[in-house]
């Protein structure tokens, strides 16, 4: 049974201030698995004015969680910083999927938010 999520407002910005990796701008995918069987993830980028981009994949062990950076996926090829995006994630197994973001742009303060992805199907 394959479980579908979509994102719609994904947004890594390139700019940064303070120390890396800690206040690096980010986007951040949360997967909680809590069956018994391993999840075999896919995820696919969709962009404004370019074709989807994908399968990016990756497994997350039987009740355990992965958090995903954004900005780490490079294989098909690097997810394209400082532009909006939606992504889909599939599952091999029912898994919850949590999205967040850090900003990190203004030196005056941090922003970090995070929402439920959206189950689809």
């Amino acid at each position: 049974m394959t479980q579908v999520w979509a994102v719609p407002g994904g947004h890594v910005p390139f700019a940064g201030t303070g120390v890396e990796p800690e206040f690096t701008s980010f986007d951040k995918l949360c997967v909680l698995n809590t069956t018994d069987s391993e999840a075999e993830v896919t995820l696919h980028f969709y962009y404004e004015d370019a074709e989807p981009v994908g399968p990016y994949r990756f497994g997350v062990g039987a009740r355990r969680i992965r958090h995903v950076r954004v900005n780490d996926l490079i294989d098909p090829e690097a997810v394209r910083l400082d532009r909006p995006y939606g992504c889909v994630l599939s599952s091999s197994v029912p898994v919850v999927v949590q999205f967040l973001r850090q900003d990190s742009r203004s030196s005056a303060r941090l922003a970090l938010t995070g929402t439920m992805a959206h189950p689809v199907g």
